[in-house]
């Protein structure tokens, strides 16, 4: 009966997983995050000797650390890409009761390292940051729920996935972590929207994150010494935003020359939150312009393959973790620019941090599972066979 309404397609029986894994993987999109891990590397050469020598480590410190967790995050991304749908599915819901029930004990057993938001776990060797890893299992989740409502008599997954987002919001904003709730509020958005919500409602909740960022502004210190930094139309030069912008100014086109940037000795967050000034600086816009083409080629690749699967959750995961991947770098790299009030948000597989490399290797082999090619016909090959 599946052959009579999808046709047939070629099976290769017996392949072996990892020749069978790169005739299926998005080799392009695959490419793209090893070139901007190993840029990376690249930057941290330049950007964090400056933070060694200020806390008396030896000079290539955090980059020999970024390389392990990079290592780290590489392998996750290829033991994910290896799974199926429902092994990814399995393994996401597991992760999140994990994750989501570790980030409700934060103001417990949580620290905030001194920058004023109880958002980490120490671990004594390392630190470990929840939410991070709550992102990818929150889209598997939420895009599972959207998916088991479209069946006939399922559940109402739609305003499941509203509530559950909700909560999640709420949790991230008491820390404060207003970056990354925007980040989950959007993705979900996203995924709501390919799920097929009607624009009344959108509009609904865009008016639902205006009054949410009022009440904000007038009840979090935190978050209103973040907008009027923005919306001040002169920017201190000795502030981070400050000397990101100089930095930015300074380097042009082609950059000063590799190891003349001088930003690097001013930014405390050089290497995380603002490693994109670093590269503007020492390598111009000519490398800035290549890691966004970089971004863009993942996202929007990812997107044209998922437009050509028909499993209805497959296409909501695979969009909202495409989305949240593509907008946190564009978060990162506005705020650096001051398009958008500061976030403290890493760049995906640039920025140093374990927590973000590590997650961003999992989201990542999530939406190289879902894109891999698979034998079961793509949706614009059975819309032409119901047309014969």
């Amino acid at each position: 009966m599946t052959e009579m309404v999808y046709g047939t397609v070629t099976v290769r029986d017996g392949e072996p997983v990892l020749p069978k894994w790169w005739r299926t993987v998005d080799r392009w999109a695959l490419s793209c995050v090893l070139m901007l891990f190993g840029v990376g590397i690249l930057l941290g050469l330049a950007a964090s000797p400056p933070l060694a020598e200020r806390n008396n480590f030896a000079p290539f410190y955090y980059v020999q650390r970024q390389a392990f967790f990079g290592g780290l995050a590489l392998t996750a991304m290829f033991l994910t890409s290896l799974m199926t749908p429902v092994m990814v599915r399995r393994m996401a819901v597991v992760g999140f009761l994990i994750t989501f029930l570790s980030l409700l004990a934060l103001p417990f057993l949580g620290t905030d390292f001194g920058k004023g938001a109880v958002r980490w776990y120490s671990l004594g060797f390392a630190s470990l940051q929840p939410s991070e890893f709550l992102k990818p299992a929150f889209v598997i989740v939420t895009a599972w729920m959207m998916a088991a409502s479209q069946d006939i008599g399922g559940p109402p997954g739609k305003t499941w996935s509203f509530g559950l987002t909700l909560a999640i919001v709420i949790v991230l904003a008491l820390q404060p972590d207003f970056g990354q709730a925007s980040l989950v509020l959007f993705g979900w958005g996203v995924m709501w929207f390919v799920a097929g919500a009607p624009m009344l409602l959108l509009l609904g909740m865009a008016g639902l994150v205006v009054l949410g960022g009022s009440f904000a502004y007038n009840n979090s210190e935190h978050f209103a010494r973040r907008i009027d930094g923005f919306l001040t139309p002169d920017v201190d030069p000795t502030t981070q935003l400050g000397y990101a912008t100089n930095a930015i100014r300074e380097g042009g086109f082609f950059g000063v020359g590799v190891g003349e940037g001088q930003v690097k000795w001013s930014l405390p967050d050089a290497h995380t939150d603002f490693i994109i000034a670093v590269a503007a600086e020492e390598y111009g816009m000519v490398l800035v312009m290549v890691i966004i083409a970089l971004y863009a080629t993942v996202v929007v690749r990812s997107l044209l393959r998922l437009m050509r699967e028909r499993d209805p959750f497959i296409r909501l995961a695979g969009t909202g973790l495409a989305a949240m991947f593509g907008v946190q770098a564009m978060i990162n790299m506005g705020v650096a620019v001051r398009l958008l009030p500061a976030k403290g948000m890493t760049l995906p597989f640039v920025s140093y941090g374990g927590s973000s490399l590590i997650a961003g290797g999992i989201a990542v082999g999530m939406l190289l599972a879902f894109t891999r090619s698979r034998p079961q016909g793509e949706i614009g090959e059975i819309l032409r066979a119901r047309t014969r």
